[in-house]
């Protein structure tokens, strides 16, 4: 008993003289020596006080940067201090990229030292400052250890300022060395921007100097693919990097952020804005996004001649003209209520777009002509318009507005719903100019998207409002009389034909079977008129009519019930396309790969700008004679219904909506986009940079 209890003092003293014994400031573990370093024997206040944690590696192993790349974990340190003493952050001088396989790592070898400054207050007492750190690394070749060590040192606390420095000249050495190679704030003269692409983004920085060598290391992870190469581009004034981005990267950073290293060690802090990115250099954002905001408002206006947006913006003329003798104050009035049922109308259908692109869907401009409910209802509304504009029944000429009974009524909330109105049926077109403008805004933030798309709803509300802020234009408009009862009839022309196209749309989609349907839908509301017209003022009949129009709509809501593939086409049609062939993306660039040049119309039944292009230029005997003479593959994608392959095309085209023109030429990388309102003459100029077979 007696000799046991010897041998439990004994190792009992053995463990606390062991657990006694000090710190050092320097350890060793396995392929690597780790080491505090002070250049300086004191700290003081207002001092540099600068300490750094020191790496010695054996030969091919390696330590991480703050962004690890593909894997590892960057080194780290939790410190003990005295009062009145904090440490700052370990600061990371320029990495190397470390490839390992199919994976790049960012990092170091051989040695590296992390700097880091004491922050001591204006309070402490003269003494001793006992430094003490738990430190943990992650040291890799083509295995990973992970290692830790505790790091003591004992410095001098000084109140004041000591005479002289003094401290080590081997560490105050190795600390300068390493100081230098942090990387430094971009000067105020230098600027850097990105610009998102197909395949990531292209980068762009100004240093006053051609730029040779540069690479570029991003501050997070899984913003660009890490072993992917960076092509470079000097420009006059500095470089372009071509970056690849993570293939699970969801939509582009508000900020591209990371070091960029460029020859002779020199290391750079970059904070890159969005902007435009070409050859000769860059542009700030501000500046595209005013082009785009004007294209899109050029756009805008001339959606109003759109065949979709004509006969609404006629008939809420001709409302005006009825009114023409109502004060100036009033007219303004209803010319800003349009215009705001505009833009409410704008903005709510892209936050619909944002929010349903964020949940996951690829949906584009028109997105809502690709759903049979919507079309069924919006060709019964027409139609019901139609009927009472025919003299059916009288429900007042600003039926034209959106929403049945709330268009019905005259004043303000029938200017707002006509707005409303033009809206909606403006969305199946894309206007010249409009097709980059969309495409442009919906790759950007939500802020620029509502920018652009707020300008592309002044456009379109422009011209009834310039009228309404200048009344004495309304001078040169005829006079009401007993004539506008008769052209009041006439303008149901239009209305019907919008109403069979509309039903040649849904048939050309969903068959035979939802025409149908939506064919019963308007017996319903054609006896609703009938009640209407028969019994205006009982209320019974309002009722009546009230429960068909109800009906009606159940109908048109039930209508994807019989929905079928497209009716096959017959023999004259399939004449007419056998030289087109079904797109795919694969297709796309198989051919491209063969050296064949490719031209993809991107199309949908419900675009009446399609339709009006194929005919005017891509039917023309002289284009498609070109066609063939170039050898040029036609490949039609159809967006009629929806499609998410497509929608995908067009969204890496910088188009989020149809008609859309890509004429592919060999040894390209990127197609040739034609304008959204073709000529034969645009066509065949495009056609001539296809290279002699």
């Amino acid at each position: 008993m007696r000799a046991f209890r010897f041998c439990s003092v004994l190792l009992f003293f053995c463990a606390s003289s062991l657990f006694a014994l000090p710190f050092s400031n320097s350890a060793e573990a396995p392929h690597v020596h780790v080491q505090l370093v002070t250049p300086d024997d004191q700290i003081y206040p207002g001092g540099a006080n600068r300490v750094g944690l020191y790496f010695k590696l054996e030969q091919g192993w390696h330590v991480y940067w703050k962004n690890a790349g593909d894997s590892g974990e960057p080194p780290r340190i939790h410190w003990t201090l005295p009062e009145g003493v904090t440490a700052g952050p370990m600061q990371f001088p320029a990495p190397r990229r470390l490839p390992l396989g199919p994976l790049m790592d960012f990092g170091y070898e051989n040695e590296v030292l992390f700097p880091l400054r004491l922050d001591v207050a204006p309070t402490v007492k003269q003494g001793k400052a006992v430094l003490h750190a738990k430190v943990s690394w992650l040291v890799c070749r083509e295995v990973c250890i992970p290692g830790k060590a505790e790091l003591e040192t004992t410095l001098g606390m000084l109140a004041t300022a000591p005479p002289a420095e003094s401290g080590s000249a081997l560490d105050a050495d190795l600390m300068t060395r390493y100081e230098k190679l942090l990387p430094k704030p971009l000067p105020p003269a230098d600027k850097a921007v990105f610009q998102a692409t197909k395949s990531g983004f292209r980068f762009a920085v100004e240093t006053g100097q051609r730029e040779r060598q540069a690479i570029f290391f991003p501050d997070e992870q899984y913003i660009l693919s890490n072993p992917a190469k960076q092509k470079l581009i000097p420009t006059a004034k500095g470089v372009i990097l071509e970056l690849t981005k993570d293939p699970d990267l969801a939509a582009a950073p508000a900020q591209l952020k990371g070091v960029l290293e460029l020859a002779g060690g020199r290391a750079y802090e970059i904070a890159a804005q969005p902007g435009v990115v070409h050859a000769g250099g860059f542009e700030f954002f501000w500046l595209p996004l005013l082009r785009t905001a004007a294209l899109a408002f050029l756009g805008g206006l001339l959606l109003n001649l759109m065949p979709c947006v004509f006969p609404v913006l006629f008939l809420k003329g001709l409302a005006l003209v009825n009114s023409g003798n109502e004060d100036r104050r009033k007219l303004r009035a209803h010319g800003l209520v349009y215009a705001g049922g505009i833009l409410v109308s704008f903005w709510v259908l892209v936050a619909v777009l944002l929010g349903l692109r964020a949940a996951g869907a690829s949906l584009g401009w028109g997105f809502q002509f690709q759903s049979p409910v919507f079309l069924a209802l919006m060709a019964g509304l027409l139609f019901f318009l139609g009927l009472s504009l025919a003299g059916q029944f009288e429900m007042g000429l600003s039926l034209t507005s959106a929403g049945g009974g709330l268009a019905a009524k005259q004043g303000y909330t029938g200017s707002f719903f006509t707005g409303v109105l033009a809206v909606v049926v403006a969305t199946p077109c894309t206007a010249p100019f409009m097709g980059a403008a969309i495409g442009y805004a919906l790759a950007q933030s939500a802020g620029v998207t509502f920018t652009v798309f707020t300008a592309l709803a002044l456009g379109l509300a422009a011209p009834y409002v310039a009228l309404t802020l200048q009344p004495a234009w309304t001078r040169w408009l005829p006079k009401p009389g007993v004539w506008m009862e008769v052209l009041r009839q006439a303008v149901s022309v239009p209305i019907f034909l919008t109403v069979i196209w509309l039903l040649w749309v849904l048939t050309q989609a969903y068959g035979a079977g939802t025409l149908a349907v939506v064919l019963l839908s308007f017996l319903l509301l054609a006896m609703a008129g009938w009640f209407l017209g028969r019994w205006p003022a009982r209320r019974w009949a309002m009722a009546a009519a009230a429960a068909l129009v109800l009906a009606s709509v159940a109908l048109a809501w039930r209508s994807p019930r019989f929905a079928a593939q497209p009716a096959p086409a017959s023999s004259n049609d399939r004449a007419s396309i056998a030289e087109w062939h079904p797109w795919s993306q694969a297709t796309v660039d198989r051919l491209v790969a063969a050296g064949r040049p490719v031209f993809v119309d991107f199309t949908a039944s419900w675009c009446l700008s399609c339709q009006v292009n194929e005919r005017v230029a891509l039917e023309r005997p002289e284009v498609k004679q070109a066609l063939a003479q170039h050898g040029v593959v036609l490949l039609k994608a159809d967006w009629t219904r929806h499609d998410e392959a497509i929608t995908k095309a067009l969204t890496a085209m910088n188009r989020s909506g149809v008609p859309a023109y890509a004429l592919y030429l060999p040894g390209e990388s990127q197609p040739l986009m034609l304008p959204e309102a073709l000529t034969p003459g645009i066509v065949l100029e495009a056609l001539d940079k296809v290279p002699k077979q």
